[in-house]
């Protein structure tokens, strides 16, 4: 496989607003290669605890990808799973106990009486394939675009759900529909007492088409598409309105000044005006790549880049970003974290032609 060696003592693009970290690591220069390849629209990895990457394609496949030698192993195709341009197979997480109890949470799009229609549902894995398939969550609208689908599990045993807007913008602000909303549920599906709304799921509102999700120094940050500007990296706070569609990005003078002080918005911590496209998120901080540590790594479609997004010393803004890959392997779609440090990236280009990239420190010799 061909390798190539970046390095990041000058990053290939940088932009910064000043920051409080004083940074005492010598950054080191690090090599990609292609994993694997011949895949067709890997929207889902993530490291299990078997030390396999867990892939979902959106046609409606599982699968488990042995990180040293590529090999991809298929666990299930879920027959279900309607697949209508970016609807489908699209988010999973591994229970945090999954060594003993086996339980695989996915998300997809399916037809439901003639609606197209999104829902969360957990499998049993036998060491084979999956089984036991019980629905957690579902009633909420799919759509060509615009589904959300991020799916994580945070300390305290809450499943959380991003759900895009269904290309309708009377969603996001209607706490009665599901849709364009961070959803907030206990691993059984049943509604968490301590919700912003009483016997209500949501957890936070006015989101577009949220695609990257993470916990990370006891926050979630998301990732959200904007619609021609204003793409945004937001922290999750409950019960908070961010916006859509009555505010892009920050709240700017003038009407959405207004809008944001009446409906308590939450601003995003950073925003993209031209837009990125941001997808899958997770978060660094392994010694592997030193210059990387307590950043959120982002995949990003629109010139196909990762991006690295540095926090501040109080984890709640941007100290610098610095972009890698641009334009290199296409669209990226997500991103995946070894416990040795190793990023892995999935692409998002169709037509059996997408890979998962490995990303490490280069060794002496190379």
């Amino acid at each position: 496989m061909k390798k190539c060696i970046w390095t990041l003592l000058i990053p290939l693009f940088f932009s910064c607003s000043k920051s409080n970290k004083s940074s005492n690591t010598t950054p080191v220069n690090i090599t990609d290669t292609v994993l694997t390849s011949n895949l067709n629209f890997p929207w889902e990895i993530l490291w299990g605890p078997d030390n396999f990457i867990w892939m979902t394609e959106r046609g409606g496949t599982v699968s488990r990808v042995d990180p040293t030698t590529g090999a991809v192993t298929r666990v299930l195709a879920i027959s279900e799973v309607v697949s209508i341009n970016e609807g489908g197979l699209l988010g999973m997480v591994l229970h945090p106990d999954f060594a003993h109890n086996h339980y695989v949470y996915v998300s997809y799009d399916f037809n439901n009486a003639g609606s197209y229609q999104g829902k969360v549902v957990r499998f049993e894995y036998n060491g084979t394939t999956l089984i036991n398939p019980t629905t957690i969550f579902s009633g909420y609208h799919a759509a060509s675009n615009h589904n959300g689908s991020r799916l994580v599990i945070t300390p305290d045993l809450k499943l959380y759900i991003t759900t895009g807007d269904a290309s309708n913008t009377l969603n996001p602000q209607d706490t009665t529909v599901f849709n364009g909303k961070i959803i907030r549920v206990n691993l059984d599906g049943t509604i968490p007492a301590d919700n912003p709304m009483p016997n209500n799921p949501i957890w936070t509102f006015g989101h577009r088409n949220p695609q990257g999700l993470v916990f990370a120094n006891n926050r979630l940050y998301s990732s959200e598409h904007g619609p021609d500007s204003d793409d945004e990296i937001n922290i999750i706070e409950k019960g908070r309105n961010y916006g859509w569609p009555n505010v892009l990005g920050y709240c700017d003078p003038g009407a959405e000044q207004a809008f944001c002080a009446a409906h308590h918005v939450k601003e995003p911590i950073k925003a993209w005006t031209p837009t990125i496209a941001p997808s899958g998120m997770n978060y660094y901080n392994n010694d592997l790549i030193p210059q990387w540590k307590n950043s959120l790594l982002l995949a990003t479609l629109k010139d196909s880049r990762l991006i690295q997004l540095k926090l501040t010393d109080t984890n709640d803004g941007i100290a610098e970003t610095n972009e890698f890959f641009v334009n290199k392997y296409g669209r990226m779609r997500d991103v995946c974290i070894s416990p040795r440090g190793e990023v892995f990236i999935c692409t998002s280009n169709g037509n059996n032609n997408d890979k998962i990239i490995k990303v490490a420190k280069a060794t002496a010799n190379q």
